[in-house]
C-alpha cells in the first residue's frame, strides 16, 4: 500500500514538472476585452512583414502567438491583440 503511493505521488509531481517544462509561461499581453481585440491574421501579417513564414497561429493566454519560420529556424511570436506589438519571441 505504501508502495503505491509513493509511485502515485511520483507521477503526479513528474507530470506537473513536465507539462511546466512544456509551457514557455508567456501569455499576457493585454488586459484588453477580446471583443476589442485586433484580428490574428493582421498579428500574421505583421510577422510575414518581417521575413517569417508563418505556419499557424493562436490564441495563448490573451496574446496572439504566430509560428513562424525564418531562415530554417521555427521561432514563436507573441503579439498582443490590442496592438500588434511584438512582445516576445521564442527560438525553438
Amino acid at each position: 500500500m505504501k508502495v503505491i503511493r509513493v509511485v502515485a505521488i511520483a507521477l503526479t509531481i513528474g507530470i506537473g514538472a513536465g507539462s511546466t517544462a512544456m509551457a514557455d509561461g508567456f501569455k499576457d499581453c493585454t488586459k484588453l476585452d477580446k471583443a476589442s481585440w485586433k484580428p490574428a491574421s493582421e498579428a500574421e501579417a505583421k510577422a510575414k512583414a518581417l521575413g517569417y513564414e508563418v505556419r499557424r497561429s493562436k490564441i495563448e493566454g490573451s496574446c496572439y502567438e504566430v509560428y513562424g519560420v525564418k531562415e530554417g529556424k521555427l521561432y514563436e511570436l507573441f503579439y498582443s491583440p490590442e496592438d500588434l506589438s511584438l512582445k516576445h519571441t521564442i527560438a525553438k
